[in-house]
């Protein structure tokens, strides 16, 4: 079996349990979030300007929609969890360089404060090896589907990363 017949294998596979936020979307990670992007539309932080509005009250940014389920220092185990096993086998295989590439995220609704929201990971697609200006390498494109505490999907995000060799020096 090639080391592209590994990597292939992994396609469609969940990478691991339903992540759980930590935390609901609450007003205050939204404040400093808002402060930190330097955005100040009044629906993320202005609770009478929000009422006001089409949105009936606080919404949170959309593109906060992976920091509600972000982990942070303490990282789960990756025992079990096939997005650590594909970039393990990578390592393995002398691709020990990592870089993001791109993440598209799509909204499905807006979050409001109380929302707990959790994420399902799906490792949708491998590359064959190629060759980039940082080096040879394969990109690894993850699909994750994000839910609030209803089961309700509020939105997607694909996330790839290249894991590549750096060049000797």
């Amino acid at each position: 079996m090639t080391l592209l017949d590994e990597l292939k294998a992994f396609e469609g596979q969940q990478a691991g349990p339903p992540l759980v936020g930590p935390d609901p979307v609450n007003q205050p990670m939204i404040r400093h979030w808002c402060e930190a992007m330097g955005d100040e539309l009044p629906v993320y932080t202005d609770e009478a300007v929000a009422t006001a509005s089409v949105h009936h009250g606080i919404i949170a940014p959309p593109t906060m929609l992976q920091a509600w389920t972000m982990v942070g220092m303490r990282r789960p185990s990756g025992a079990g969890n096939k997005y650590t096993e594909v970039l393990a086998l990578l390592e393995r295989h002398g691709f020990t360089s990592v870089v993001a590439t791109n993440c598209e995220q799509e909204y499905h609704r807006e979050l409001r404060p109380g929302d707990h929201i959790s994420v399902t990971t799906v490792i949708e697609h491998v590359s064959e090896e190629k060759r980039t200006a940082l080096g040879a390498g394969h990109f690894v494109t993850s699909l994750m589907h994000y839910h609030d505490q209803h089961g309700e999907l509020v939105g997607t995000q694909r996330w790839r990363i290249l894991k590549f060799k750096p060049p000797e020096r």
